[in-house]
């Protein structure tokens, strides 16, 4: 009999976003001003019409209509920018680097687009080109945990931790560096000390998105709810149309079992920025805490359409599949996961789950041997304690 390994280690993912992005588009508030078969200049009415074709889940048209617009408004960035973002989205890093790299011609200092750029050199795995990118990016912009993810596969984190905090040392009331430092620690799951850097920068910078909500990511990982809350409310008080933000506050109160409160927050969210897949996986996690795990695995799969490289996804597909027994169906979502995120260690250990429970133990402790060395610590705690288990015999059958 295949020997199987603990599933209920491995909780639900629910999905935070680490950053408020500095330059979040703007839509206009008439749904009129869509731009019109002459392509008249309506950057922001482009974006809006695609963003209606995402919702209705065709990505195609969404693309398609908007390599229309931008091909008559070359010097219009936001548009731009969106259309490689899909690209992105659908695989398709050439086209969405050639977008980026047009852009950054045009102003070599637009933050933004180097952190998009970053993101598709880390997805194929150039790691030096990518932390170039990501470097260019910031202060400003949500790079930090993706350079943290690229130092760590570089080898070199020591060295890039010891380099920010010393600069951090050196500039005391320089609120984007305080908060910059903060999230290395939240990405290496350490987040008692990601708030002391979140709250020295709110000390010089009280309006500071990126501190307030690093220190609400803080607070919910010490599982201080109203506190977490506390933070993204007044990130939402200083800017309404926060995507980050606000799917954070839904995801918090997720995690305090405060349902029905959570589901018009995580509506709003996704209504702002629909192509993101951050509040579908959240709908997912909802939808679970209800016992409705058919309707839960529709989210998770949009969520993968819309956002194909976000592990959690994956995860709770992964979660969802193993508990009902389908481990087949569960091993591929994984492998999906694992193309997408080689680095997830949740990822591999449900991997894992479905390895042994197929009766294939030497592809579980390989999976595991992975999962050991992730960044979350209770990740590498539990696939150590697997391992052993698998090499002993005394997994549960």
């Amino acid at each position: 009999m295949p020997r199987c390994l603990g599933l209920a280690l491995i909780a639900f993912a629910f999905v935070l976003t680490a950053q408020p992005c500095a330059a979040q588009t703007r839509l206009n508030t008439n749904p009129d001003q869509i731009f019109a078969p002459d392509f008249a200049s309506d950057p922001q009415g482009a974006i809006r019409r695609a963003r209606e074709h995402i919702a209705a889940g065709d990505m195609d048209a969404a693309v398609r209509d908007l390599e229309l617009y931008v091909a008559s408004h070359l010097n219009e960035v936001e548009p731009a920018r969106f259309l490689g973002d899909l690209y992105y989205r659908q695989g398709r890093f050439a086209k969405a680097e050639a977008v980026y790299q047009r852009l950054l011609r045009m102003n070599p200092h637009d933050k933004e687009t180097h952190n998009r750029l970053g993101v598709v050199y880390a997805t194929e795995n150039r790691i030096d080109d990518a932390i170039t990118q990501f470097d260019a990016a910031l202060p400003g912009t949500d790079s930090v945990k993706d350079l943290v993810a690229m130092h760590v596969r570089k080898g070199d984190l020591p060295m890039y931790r010891n380099e920010m905090e010393a600069l951090a040392r050196a500039n005391p009331v320089d609120a984007p560096i305080q908060a910059e430092v903060g999230q290395i620690y939240a990405a290496l799951h350490e987040p008692s000390l990601a708030m002391q850097y979140f709250m020295r920068a709110l000390d010089s910078d009280p309006t500071s998105l990126t501190a307030l909500n690093g220190l609400g990511l803080a607070y919910l990982d010490m599982h201080s709810y109203a506190e977490a809350r506390r933070q993204f409310e007044r990130c939402l008080q200083l800017d309404v149309a926060n995507y980050t933000c606000q799917n954070n506050l839904g995801a918090t109160l997720l995690q305090d079992g405060l349902l029905d409160r959570a589901e018009p927050v995580l509506a709003r969210a996704h209504k702002l920025e629909p192509e993101r897949p951050e509040a579908l996986v959240n709908f997912g996690y909802l939808a679970d805490a209800r016992s409705d795990w058919k309707r839960a695995v529709k989210y998770y799969v949009d969520a993968t359409v819309v956002g194909p490289y976000i592990p959690e996804a994956y995860v709770d597909l992964g979660i969802d599949y193993e508990h009902n027994g389908l481990y087949a169906l569960a091993q591929s979502a994984l492998l999906k996961g694992v193309a997408a995120a080689p680095q997830d260690g949740r990822i591999r250990y449900l991997l894992a789950v479905a390895y042994a429970a197929q009766g294939n133990t030497t592809l579980a402790l390989d999976q595991l041997k992975v999962a050991e060395q992730s960044l979350d610590p209770d990740v590498a705690r539990i696939a150590q304690e697997e391992v052993q288990k698998l090499q002993t015999g005394t997994a549960q059958p």
